[in-house]
């Protein structure tokens, strides 16, 4: 694994398959924390679109090295709030892998070791962290998920459409968005015109929220209902 040092000093790795980096150059933390925790789940707490703030749901499309889970998982361990988290990976990382990434520093010493010593069982089945913090890792195709549950955000983090263009697709986003609850948050780094129609399509009120440094705008959707 390669890993890089971004503009803020934390870490990412370059993927050589895919021909892309796990996180922006521009700063991986900064950017992990203002696409998806602040523009997502903080964002539908401070609107009010769930009814039970004490209490929150994330999906996530591309669990990668765990740190969009990390950050929010802290925040909301400090804000006593109870997290049930889902990410979809169908190539996990080895633990070892995410031990190097540095990504202590910027959470909980207890919420860390616990993620790492429940990493490998949260791949087939769902851990309780710390303090109602729950982790499921679902080791499958984004296609291939299924769930009875309905969550509150859905953390869209797929590498990008020119290198992983079948997860853009109307059928991948389709099927990811039905386990979104009405009113529920659609955040991504990503804008584009193709997929702007395409969130509408399915029932979105989307919004160019601003984008992380290094990028002027960002994907957020509503999905109404």
């Amino acid at each position: 694994m390669n890993f890089v040092i971004t503009a803020d000093g934390s870490k990412t790795i370059f993927h050589e398959t895919v021909g892309e980096h796990y996180h922006s150059k521009h700063g991986a933390v900064q950017e992990s924390r203002h696409v998806f925790l602040q523009s997502g789940l903080q964002y539908l707490l401070q609107q009010g679109l769930t009814s039970q703030n004490e209490k929150v749901s994330i999906l996530e499309v591309g669990f990668g090295t765990g740190l969009n889970f990390l950050l929010t998982a802290d925040y909301c361990l400090k804000q006593n709030i109870k997290l049930t988290y889902t990410g979809i990976e169908a190539y996990p990382l080895e633990v070892e892998v995410i031990a190097q990434t540095g990504y202590d520093k910027e959470v909980d010493a207890t919420l860390w070791h616990s993620f790492l010593e429940h990493y490998g069982q949260a791949l087939s089945n769902p851990q309780c962290l710390v303090n109602e913090i729950d982790l499921t890792i679902a080791h499958q195709e984004v296609l291939s998920f299924n769930s009875k549950q309905r969550v509150d955000v859905l953390y869209f983090d797929a590498f990008a459409a020119i290198h992983q263009p079948e997860m853009w697709t109307l059928e991948t986003l389709e099927h990811a968005c039905s386990f979104l609850k009405p009113g529920g948050v659609f955040v991504t780094y990503a804008i584009t015109g193709n997929l702007k129609r395409t969130m509408k399509s399915l029932g979105f009120s989307i919004e160019k929220a601003p984008g992380a440094p290094g990028k002027r705008e960002m994907l957020r959707a509503v999905k109404i209902g």
